[in-house]
Parts: C-alpha cells; structure tokens; sequence
C-alpha cells in the first residue's frame, strides 16, 4: 500500500525558512515523479515543484521558483522542498503527491496519491 507522509510545516517570519519531507512508503517501481501542491483557505490547489524521480528533472511555479528548492532521496525515499525568503503569500497547507501516469507532472489530476498535508503560516 502506497503511503506519503508530509513533515516539517509550522510558523514562520516573512523571509525565513522551512524544510518540508515527505517520505513514501509501498511500490516505487512505477514511480515518475513527486510534487508539492499548495491550498490556501478560499483558493484552489495549486502546483508548486515537482521532481522526476529517476531523472531528477525539476519543475517549479513562477510563484516560487528562485525561492523554493524541491530534492529527493532515492535512498530514503524521501521528497524534500526546501522554502527560503518566506512570504505571507506562501501560507497555506502544503501536499506532496505521487505521479505514476508519466505525464501531467504539473497537473493535480495526474497524480494517483496524496498525503494529509501539512500547515505552513508565514507572519509579517
């Protein structure tokens, strides 16, 4: 059974830092890629990063990119995304999702599992 669990959410100042993981247990054989999705109270979800995880590949939103960083351990099977320069516009609860379609890596719809989600607060 595929499982995602997503660590490392909290409260931050505006330009700090938070490290979120997401680690995933069951099948990887068919595992292309691993996002992050982000949902702010009244908004829809929305793409943030997403990794390729045998090529390493990366895809970011203009909103974050220069800012936020996504990795993987393949080792540890573990998805990271490192945030720097915090804005309050960043609040909202953070996802990591699976993809095992081979497409639509920016595309909520194309991945087949998610975790729990977990909350991000940036204060000013």
């Amino acid at each position: 059974q595929v499982q995602l669990v997503e660590s490392g959410g909290g409260l931050v100042q505006a330009g700090g830092s938070l490290r979120l993981s997401c680690a995933v247990s069951g099948r990887t054989y068919d595992l292309y890629a691993m996002a992050w999705f982000r949902q702010a109270p009244g908004k829809e979800r929305e793409f943030v990063a997403a990794i390729e995880w045998g090529g390493e590949s990366t895809f970011y939103s203009d909103s974050v990119k220069d800012r936020f960083t996504i990795s993987r351990d393949g080792a540890k099977n573990t998805a990271y995304l490192q945030m720097n320069s915090l804005e309050t516009e960043d609040t909202a609860v953070y996802y990591c999702a699976r993809n095992s379609r081979f497409s639509g890596i920016a595309t909520a719809s194309a991945y087949d599992y998610w975790g729990r989600g977990t909350q991000v607060a940036v204060s000013s």
